[in-house]
């Protein structure tokens, strides 16, 4: 899901309804037909995951990146207010599961906030094989051409690229960071399924990723 040089992990499961793509379940070297229809990188940006709106009365953990780790999203936003929300808060499960690694803790409030049942298993067990590995990461990762699907007023559907050509891993003990050339695997296609819960909050509940998939390379 993360970060070129660290060892494959598992992707987060496939469902059978997810949105817009057919990808393939795996993660590094996955195969799929995984073309996004409409694609296109526009000019918005943000630092951080979207900020709540005046109106959202939804009590959300502080999710703070440290020095040096930055997440940009481009164009996360479509003037739809449900289909805002749901990509809000899929932005905020990507800076939850960054935060969680850079933290180097697999229960921080962001993952279980932001993801439930089968991609919460999967995220914790992703940033222990960060901490596993010995590792962190600096730098900046880059969403782009997000997609969303409501499914009906509880479910949905995102996909987004990401982009961790500005991303290194950093070893946690000497800091020592490995900026190794990027490659085609840099970039990363994403589909994912979110729920909307009691409190309001759209959670990632399942989904894919690809890397070097053809939809994001630039």
């Amino acid at each position: 899901m993360k970060r070129r040089s660290l060892p494959v992990a598992t992707a987060l499961a496939a469902t059978a309804a997810l949105l817009l793509t057919a990808c393939g379940g795996g993660d590094d070297g996955s195969e799929g037909n995984d073309k996004i229809a409409g694609a296109d990188t526009g000019e918005s940006t943000s630092a951080t995951a979207p900020s709540p709106s005046p109106s959202d009365s939804v009590n959300r953990p502080d999710i703070t990146l440290p020095k040096g780790v930055e997440d940009v999203f481009e164009s996360w936003e479509t003037g739809d207010t449900t289909k805002d929300a749901v990509l809000s808060d899929a932005a905020r499960a990507q800076t939850a599961m960054n935060h969680a690694i850079t933290e180097g803790k697999t229960d921080t409030p962001g993952l279980t906030f932001y993801y439930e049942g089968e991609a919460l298993t999967t995220s914790v067990k992703w940033v222990q094989k960060w901490l596993d590995s010995g590792l962190t990461y600096t730098g900046t990762t880059r969403y782009f051409d997000p997609k969303v699907e409501l499914f009906d007023k509880e479910s949905a559907g995102v996909s987004f690229c990401a982009d961790e050509t500005k991303a290194y891993n950093k070893e946690r003990k000497t800091g020592k960071v490995d900026k190794a050339p990027a490659t085609n695997d840099s970039y990363v296609l994403y589909n994912t399924r979110l729920e909307k819960n009691d409190q309001g909050v759209w959670q990632t509940t399942d989904g894919t990723s690809v890397r070097g998939s053809d939809t994001c390379v630039r």
